[in-house]
């Protein structure tokens, strides 16, 4: 979950906001992953997010960032399944029902939570510019355009593990998509990515460590719950 692409980065996007599309998009995949995964019943995941404030860019003619590190920001240990095989339906071969039905909620996900990240951005650049936005307007494709070329990359890794035909392959990765959008657009969900990017942008920190995500994120379901009972 590496926030590393800097394609077709407007010539109207400052310094400034680009750091808040940033913050946007890891809070947009640590939201995912706290609040999700606790939805679906699945294991936590004690992750952390890595800002590399050294990071150095620049425009260049062509109206496109260049970078000369790894990453700008990323979240590690961010996944349930830490080693994909080769195939997942030799893997489950010997698994009861129950443990493929297990697998299969930590496998797609983690493909939501991956797909949280530029979707997050796209709709806070969306607000930011009131635009409407629908998965017709910003498609799996254009998330390339908010920082998620690593992010699909990965998925296409996850995807491929699935053998599945050229039409099952995109039914899938379309049913995601339409998952983590209608989860993002959740507007008790979108406060809390919104809490968290704040808190990303305040930040001084190199490493924001899990126990300081649960606490704001945790912090802004109770406030949503209290203000439910109004």
């Amino acid at each position: 979950m590496n926030r590393s692409q800097l394609m077709d980065v407007p010539h109207c996007v400052n310094d400034t906001e680009f750091v808040r599309q940033i913050a946007f998009h890891e809070a947009g995949h640590a939201t995912a992953i706290h609040i999700r995964n606790t939805q679906e019943k699945l294991p936590p995941i004690y992750f952390q997010i890595y800002i590399n404030h050294a990071y150095h860019w620049r425009r260049d003619v062509s109206n496109t960032y260049e970078h000369d590190n790894s990453y700008l920001t990323k979240i590690e240990n961010g996944r349930l399944i830490h080693t994909l095989p080769c195939s997942v339906a030799k893997a489950l071969s010997d698994f009861t029902q129950l443990q493929k039905y297990q697998y299969q909620l930590a496998f797609e996900a983690d493909i939501v939570n991956l797909l949280a990240g530029p979707l997050s951005e796209a709709n806070y650049v969306a607000l930011r510019d009131n635009e409407p936005l629908s998965p017709r307007i910003v498609n799996l494709d254009a998330l390339h355009y908010y920082g998620g070329s690593s992010d699909l990359a990965t998925i296409n890794e996850y995807i491929d593990c699935l053998e599945l035909s050229s039409d099952q392959r995109k039914a899938k990765i379309t049913a995601l998509f339409l998952k983590t959008f209608a989860f993002i657009k959740d507007s008790n969900n979108w406060r809390s990515i919104l809490a968290l990017a704040e808190y990303i942008i305040s930040s001084n920190k190199s490493i924001i460590d899990y126990a300081d995500i649960a606490s704001v994120l945790d912090n802004q379901f109770f406030v949503a719950k209290t203000q439910s009972w109004y």
